[in-house]
């Protein structure tokens, strides 16, 4: 689990988020985060043991290490001089939305970042999958995840990226096995703006495995297998702050069991929702997960010309 700028999570629950408004905050979690962490959270409720590297400093990133060993987690955590974010979610009670606030992460400097890749790179042959998740703190260049990509590639170990920007350009550009954006990241990486006709002409263009979030829609699938829409059975109110992550957790326990991609779609919508309904990212309610396992809906999608 490759998530360099890792966080400082915080989550405030409010009766309704108002602009210009004073909150009373109901309810506040606070634990070691970034997306990364959360796909190790969720992996690690399926049964599956993940190792998080990531870059921490400063109080901030004593929390951070002190969080993951109290949670379990294993962590292989590289020291930087400058101190870790911190991130907020305020999520509104009464509708279940969400607002962020994401800090942009310390500096990293030149001999920070090649230290902390070198040993990541070198523990690359040993992973059944490797996962590429999270912005890049400031310093660290765009394409900084291409010798991870090349490096599980010629070490026959599966590549699943989710990330944004010009990162994830660089990165499907190298050809992971996976790339699983949003609808907002893909339209801003292809310039069309229906989903799945962007992800079929990105996985043709490149060769790559291409899922994306549709937040309560749920998710479409290009791959070399074939194209899908895997929608959930009903919709889940709550904190969509980890959704995504959840859906990373899911796709990947079913790459490495080599899961049919219409089941393997149906485990990540369901524990997708099921993370909407947990208070916060990281986590997945069993009891919404099991309801929404039995009614996910997964088909092929409209024929690609609209006829």
């Amino acid at each position: 689990m490759v998530t360099p700028n890792l966080a400082w999570d915080v989550t405030y629950a409010v009766d309704r988020l108002v602009p210009h408004r004073t909150h009373r905050v109901r309810s506040v979690r606070g634990r070691a985060g970034g997306k990364g962490v959360n796909v190790a959270r969720v992996l690690g409720r399926l049964g599956r043991r993940a190792v998080v590297a990531g870059l921490a400093g400063g109080r901030t990133g004593e929390l951070i290490r002190q969080d993951l060993l109290d949670s379990g987690i294993d962590a292989d955590i590289a020291a930087v001089r400058e101190e870790s974010r911190r991130t907020v979610a305020v999520v509104s009670t009464a509708d279940g939305e969400a607002t962020l606030f994401n800090e942009p992460g310390p500096v990293v400097g030149p001999a920070e970042w090649t230290g902390f890749r070198e040993a990541v790179l070198a523990r690359i042959p040993e992973a059944s999958a490797v996962v590429l998740t999270g912005s890049l703190p400031p310093g660290v260049p765009d394409d900084s995840k291409v010798p991870f990509i090349h490096r599980a590639t010629a070490s026959g170990v599966p590549c699943i990226v989710d990330t944004s920007g010009p990162a994830l350009r660089h990165a499907v550009k190298s050809r992971p096995a996976l790339v699983k954006p949003n609808a907002e990241e893909l339209r801003e990486l292809t310039s069309r703006p229906d989903p799945l006709r962007a992800a079929v002409d990105l996985r043709d263009e490149h060769g790559v495995d291409v899922v994306v979030s549709l937040g309560a829609e749920g998710l479409v699938a290009a791959t070399g297998r074939g194209v899908w829409r895997a929608r959930p059975g009903e919709p889940v109110r709550g904190n969509p702050t980890g959704a995504g992550d959840a859906v990373v957790a899911a796709l990947v326990s079913g790459h490495v069991d080599g899961t049919p991609w219409p089941h393997r779609l149906a485990e990540a919508v369901a524990i997708s929702a099921a993370a909407v309904a947990a208070p916060v990212a990281g986590e997945f309610d069993a009891d919404e997960y099991r309801r929404q396992r039995d009614t996910v809906r997964v088909h092929p999608p409209e024929v690609l010309d609209g006829t």
